[in-house]
This record gives structure tokens, C-alpha cells and sequence, in this order.
């Protein structure tokens, strides 16, 4: 029988699971946001703002911590910040949603167009994230994990190509479609190794090649190779995220070397572990709209439950928290998963 491991902080035990090593127990982690309209009421740090003012970033990110209890704190409540950089037209929004890129008026039609400004890195968007994780790191870096995020390519070419004109090229013109990718990966790796040097621990790299777009095969042929080299690139713990039905894609991405992949209740806990044969950590996959927004705290234990079980390396919401989530929702999730693993000690 293995030895126990000692107790341990939030960060180490993050740290250690993504690294494939044992843990006193598993990781609550959320690699996407943790905003909700009560965190934002409770802290004072509403949208918009929080999402362009590095204090009030932080100040908001840290709940998941001081009141969730996740062993994780991860300060990008959007997905917007380098579409902003780029010269993405941009809606705010208010207090009760997520800032939004206007795709539907996008900034550039070809490859040729791609422009990634020599000051990319000094916007005031950018900016605000890489001050909210000095912050953080100076206030909660020995406790829990601060994780950053960096936008894939196919995300960002969504945002500055628009969903349906990148798409339909992604289907005439192969060639096309890989200079784009490979143009807007310099900004993924840019952001990210800016991100490491302000104290990330980790980052979540959301690139939505999701399954209701497109196929596993697609993401073999046109974004395998680029994770893969991102794992190269940013010398960091990565965590692929991929909204959607995704297990057909698994077996690839699971190759990639990265630390991790969040998955969404799409997929069960089970047949994702099986997919991914130990090759990459699995994150996830308690149901937001359904079991977060509107459930309640028994629906919520299940599924965790569920995810313990079939060895989830790390538990937590599916994505991005819905703003009207409850939070005694969100904090039944760190319970129940220190009421699963004080039920496995318990001798039979």
C-alpha cells in the first residue's frame, strides 16, 4: 500500500496533479471563469469593469479561493482580452454579461491582413490581466494556484475573421486556413509567456474547435501539430479547453503534451478517462446550465461524485460559471469532494 501523501496547499496539489504526481486528495480547480452577479456584489468588483481594471480583476478572481474554496484562482473572466489587442470591435456589456466581440464585423479577410502590433503586449487589456496576476501571486501564490489564459488561434481567427466566413475557408482552403492559424499563434504565445513571467502557475489555453463545428478530424489536421508546439513554446502547465461534444478528438489531443484537458458535460467522466487512456489530466465536469444554474446542492454532489469515481484527476465546473449561479451551488462542489475522499479513508 502507498504511502499517504501529507497534506497539502491548494497550489500543491494543483501543481501536483497536473504534473501526474499523487495527491492528498483532488485538486477543486475551475481553469475558466468563477464570476458570478453574487461574487461581483459581494467583493464590489462588478463587469465591466472587473474585466479592465487589474485590482478589481483580482479582487473578483480571489473568491474562488476565499469563498468557493477551489484550489484554483484564474482572473479572465472572457475570452475577449487579445481579440481587444488585436483591433476586434468590442461590446462590454454591463454587470450581468460577458463582454463580447462584435464578430460581425470582423477586421481582417485574409492571411495578408494578419497584423500583430510590435506594442501587442502593452494594450490596457493586456495589461490588466498580467497586473491581476502579480497580484494575485503576491497575495494567494503560496495557498492556490494561479492559472492565466491564452487564446488559441482558432478562437482568435473566430473573433477577428468572423465564425462563418473562417469556417467556410477552413473548407475551401487548407493552405489559407494554416497560415492564419500559424500568424495568430504568435499572439497565444506571446500573451502566455507574459503570463509566466508575472506568476502564472499555470495556463488555460481555450481554442473552440468545438464539436458542434467541427470534426475531431479537423482538429487532427489542423490544430494537433499547433498544441503540440505550444507545449514547446510556453514553458508552463497548459490546459486545453474545448467546449462541447469532444471525446472524438481526445485520442488526439491527448498526444499533444499538454497538462490537461477541461471537458464539458457533454462527454461523461467516464468515457473521457477512457478516451484519453492516462495520457493527459482530465478537469471537470459538473454541468453548468443545468446543475449549476438551476439544480441545487444534492445534483451538484452527484455529479461530482460521478467525476471521483471515474478518477477525474481535478473536479470543477464544466466552463465559464453562469453569472446567475448560486453560489451555494458553486460552494457544495469543494465539499463534496472532501466528503468523498473522507468517505474513502473511512475503513470498511
Amino acid at each position: 500500500m502507498a504511502a499517504p501523501v501529507k497534506e497539502m496547499t491548494g497550489r500543491e496539489r494543483v501543481m501536483a496533479a497536473l504534473n501526474g504526481e499523487p495527491v492528498d486528495r483532488t485538486p477543486v480547480a475551475n481553469p475558466t471563469s468563477v464570476a458570478t452577479v453574487e461574487l461581483m456584489d459581494l467583493v464590489d468588483a462588478p463587469f465591466p469593469d472587473a474585466n479592465r481594471r487589474a485590482e478589481l480583476m483580482a479582487r473578483l478572481a480571489a473568491t474562488s479561493h476565499v469563498d468557493l474554496n477551489f484550489d484554483t484562482i484564474m482572473p479572465v473572466f472572457s475570452v475577449i482580452q487579445e481579440s481587444s489587442a488585436l483591433g476586434c470591435k468590442m461590446q462590454w456589456e454591463g454587470k450581468g454579461n460577458w463582454p463580447t466581440v462584435r464578430m460581425s464585423e470582423p477586421i481582417w479577410k485574409t492571411s495578408e491582413d494578419i497584423v500583430i502590433p510590435d506594442d501587442f503586449l502593452m494594450h490596457p487589456d493586456l495589461q490588466c490581466v498580467l497586473e491581476a496576476i502579480r497580484i494575485l501571486r503576491r497575495e494567494y501564490g503560496n495557498d492556490a494556484a494561479v492559472i492565466g489564459k491564452t487564446m488559441g488561434p482558432w478562437s482568435l481567427a473566430y473573433h477577428c475573421f468572423g465564425v462563418e466566413p473562417f469556417l467556410l475557408l477552413s473548407l475551401d482552403d487548407e493552405s489559407e486556413t494554416r497560415r492564419i492559424l500559424d500568424k495568430l499563434s504568435e499572439a497565444t504565445i506571446l500573451f502566455g509567456r507574459a503570463q509566466i513571467d508575472a506568476g502564472a502557475d499555470a495556463l488555460t489555453l481555450p481554442d473552440h474547435a468545438t464539436g458542434d463545428l467541427v470534426s475531431g478530424e479537423y482538429y487532427a489536421r489542423y490544430l494537433q501539430e499547433i498544441h503540440t508546439n505550444f507545449v514547446d513554446e510556453i514553458p508552463i502547465p497548459l490546459i486545453l479547453h474545448i467546449c462541447g461534444r469532444t471525446v472524438d478528438r481526445m485520442g488526439y489531443l491527448s498526444h499533444t503534451g499538454m497538462a490537461a484537458f477541461h471537458f464539458d458535460s457533454k462527454n461523461t467522466p467516464e468515457e473521457s478517462m477512457a478516451a484519453v487512456e492516462g495520457r493527459i489530466a482530465l478537469v471537470g465536469n459538473i454541468n453548468n446550465p443545468s446543475t449549476l444554474y438551476a439544480k441545487g446542492p444534492a445534483e451538484v454532489r452527484e455529479e461530482v461524485y460521478a467525476n471521483l469515481e471515474a478518477g477525474v484527476q481535478m473536479v470543477g465546473p464544466e466552463c465559464a460559471i453562469p453569472l446567475q449561479a448560486p453560489l451555494e451551488n458553486l460552494m457544495e462542489i469543494s465539499r463534496a469532494v472532501k466528503d468523498w475522499h473522507a468517505d474513502q479513508a473511512v475503513p470498511a
